[in-house]
């Protein structure tokens, strides 16, 4: 999408929100619903609507985990990180999914199959420890209830 035509788009989305106290985040929101992700067009943009500065909406969308910056994978899975999970065995499982899907946090396998992402409460407590694939909760997820969730999600396209 050339960048006038992805401006333009941007502008539209976050322009329902511009007149509304607070309208920021909802306008991140509505940018990163519509597109995936927040573009770092989307930053100067949002600033000009809201009559903030470029480091202001920049300091917002590093803020909140929930942002991402770049497009994410076919499939997203967010690892469960609050202390519940971890007393479960989350450490555990975070660094079995970061060894074999051989990516971190917040970043996409080589073949846009799948992002990792940290969440810090799913509200799965006992179920612990639990993830979240493509917006559905997991709970009771081990090493190898992982490695299945993932031979799945790469089988779907």
């Amino acid at each position: 999408m050339p960048d006038a035509a992805l401006n333009e788009q941007i502008r539209r989305i976050a322009a329902d929100h511009a007149g509304q106290p607070g309208g920021v985040l909802p306008a991140l929101h509505a940018v990163q619903a519509r597109l995936g992700h927040v573009p770092a067009e989307a930053t100067a943009i949002l600033a000009e609507l809201f009559n903030l500065s470029r480091a202001e909406i920049h300091g917002v969308v590093g803020f909140y985990h929930d942002f991402r910056r770049t497009p994410p994978g076919r499939h997203v899975v967010k690892l469960c990180r609050a202390e519940a999970c971890q007393s479960m065995g989350a450490r555990g499982l975070e660094a079995h999914a970061k060894a074999t899907t051989g990516i971190g946090f917040g970043a996409t396998t080589d073949d846009g199959a799948l992002t990792l992402e940290a969440v810090y409460c799913l509200g799965a407590c006992a179920a612990a420890p639990a993830v979240m694939v493509d917006g559905e909760p997991v709970g009771r997820v081990d090493a190898a209830r992982f490695d299945r969730i993932v031979a799945e999600l790469r089988r779907t396209r």
